[in-house]
């Protein structure tokens, strides 16, 4: 699986614990057995890494969405924002452009291009903060 998919993957899973209680780990069994999803580790780092690390990801998300109160962001972008900021803050082995630049791509796709342009100033402003 190449990274670009296992990103996608990943968000997926973030996206679906958005609306769902269960633990990271029952997610992950789930859509290993309905969806056959193959966890390689970038998914097993990135989905149990952003929920260890939720509340750190979101305030940097809140003191960066100006204007915005967490709440209000769509699903999407809010999923999409904690893997990319995931990614820029404990991934080393991820560019930081790779980072944003997918996350743009993925809004694209599962978004709007208003999700992407937001996406993007959040993570550039992020990026310059850290």
């Amino acid at each position: 699986m190449t990274r670009k998919i296992a990103r996608e993957e990943a968000f997926i899973l973030i996206f679906e614990k958005a609306f769902n209680d269960s633990s990271v780990e029952e997610i992950l069994e789930l859509a290993k057995e309905v969806r056959e999803l193959e966890v390689d580790d970038y998914i097993n780092k990135v989905f149990s890494g952003v929920f260890d690390k939720i509340e750190e990801i979101d305030a940097l998300i809140s003191e960066n969405a100006v204007g915005w109160r967490i709440e209000r962001i769509s699903k999407t972008a809010l999923s999409v924002l904690r893997l990319a900021i995931f990614e820029i803050k404990f991934m080393d082995d991820i560019p930081n452009a790779v980072s944003i630049n997918e996350a743009v791509e993925l809004c694209k796709k599962y978004a709007t291009k208003e999700d992407a342009s937001f996406v993007n100033g959040i993570l550039s402003t992020v990026l310059k903060k850290l």
